[in-house]
């Protein structure tokens, strides 16, 4: 890895390919003031620790754990969780033409549902949900991301869906 060998502009072009999952991995934890400051931060640590990165390891799960770990440091020292920016991940432009605007209002109503419900999730609930679904990593990279058994992803996202649904049915319709 050139950037590993101190090659700034090699680390410049790491940072553009994984600034958007950093960001929005960073939104889905901390609160929304704080998510974009934790990303920026997140890669500083990340240049620093380079030295240390396992040549042949996949550098996103690596990257991204940093990420989620400033953003957490940023949420606990906030104290607060209000604003967290989960639509952040999910307000992606879609391939398909224009939706009418009936389905795009509806559409729009169903998104802040979905938002709604999984910001009022347990911290890990959302975090699993988040990094599996909505970041769409693998179980493996979630697992690296969030400092956990693979094992532990799986069971935790089954329940964390539990309560989601469970969420979800209580919202009037």
């Amino acid at each position: 890895m050139r950037a590993g060998a101190g090659e700034v502009m090699a680390y410049e072009e790491l940072v553009r390919r994984y600034q958007d999952v950093a960001v929005r991995t960073a939104h889905v934890i901390a609160p929304a003031a704080d998510a974009d400051d934790a990303a920026q931060e997140a890669f500083v640590k990340a240049w620093i620790a380079l030295p240390r990165f396992r040549v042949g390891a996949p550098f996103r799960p690596w990257l991204l754990r940093i990420v989620a770990n400033e953003a957490r440091n940023r949420r606990r020292s906030a104290g607060r969780r209000e604003g967290l920016a989960v639509r952040a991940t999910i307000d992606r432009p879609s391939d398909d033409a224009a939706p009418s605007p009936e389905a795009a209002a509806l559409a729009g109503e169903r998104r802040a549902s979905l938002v709604g419900a999984v910001n009022r999730l347990r911290d890990e609930d959302r975090e699993v949900i988040a990094a599996r679904y909505f970041l769409e990593l693998s179980e493996a990279e979630t697992a690296e991301v969030l400092g956990i058994p693979r094992g532990t992803v799986k069971s935790r996202l089954s329940r964390a869906l539990g309560r989601l649904r469970a969420e979800l049915d209580e919202v009037p319709t």
